[in-house]
């Protein structure tokens, strides 16, 4: 069967590993770009139930001192190791975007549908920036759902962390991993 460009760019992603992204990073053209894609997602009600957290430079390490910390008071008996794994979470990609999920309570639209909206932009950032040439990585972990963290962030009441996504230079190839065979997960259903 005949392929297009489009596919084959779906079929081309890959996560590359955060601790494999390196500079340059996107500058700012090149972000906004890369977002000009990502907001081109499913969006009942046009309610845009979504917005982007830069955190860049000196910001991914203050975030790193925090995380550290909050690590040590989640766990005061927290290994060192781990300790460290969190301080340095955000140093490595040039650029991370959180993406934030804005739900509206309440609304006709479904608080699921309002949140898989935001998902679709983690998506369609990620396939952005691999079209641009750049490596990325879609990553939560629990400070995307800790309310310390989430308040140092400056999300509001109705705001959560759907994903981090860690964009830079790969320095090494992406990896592939074996993925599920579609014809196993088609079923047909009739009445």
């Amino acid at each position: 069967m005949p392929t297009s460009p489009a596919l084959e760019a779906l079929d081309q992603r890959r996560s590359v590993p955060s601790k494999q992204l390196g500079e340059p990073g996107p500058d700012e053209a090149t972000l906004l770009r890369m977002l000009q894609s990502a907001v081109r997602v499913p969006d009942h009600g046009k309610l845009v139930p979504f917005r982007f957290l830069r955190i860049a430079g000196d910001a991914r390490h203050a975030l790193g001192e925090f995380l550290a910390a909050r690590t040590l008071q989640r766990d005061p008996q927290a290994p060192p190791a781990a300790v460290e794994k969190d301080r340095l979470r955000f140093s490595h990609a040039p650029v991370v975007v959180a993406v934030v999920a804005r739900i509206q309570a309440g609304h006709k639209v479904p608080e699921q549908e309002q949140l898989l909206t935001a998902g679709c932009a983690c998506f369609a950032l990620l396939q952005a920036a691999q079209a641009l040439g750049f490596g990325a990585q879609w990553l939560t972990a629990w400070m995307a759902y800790d309310p310390e963290v989430v308040r140092l962030l400056g999300l509001g009441p109705d705001e959560r962390i759907v994903g981090f996504i860690h964009i830079g230079t790969a320095k090494t190839d992406a990896p592939e991993r074996d993925r599920p065979d579609p014809r196993s997960l088609l079923s047909d259903w009739a009445p």
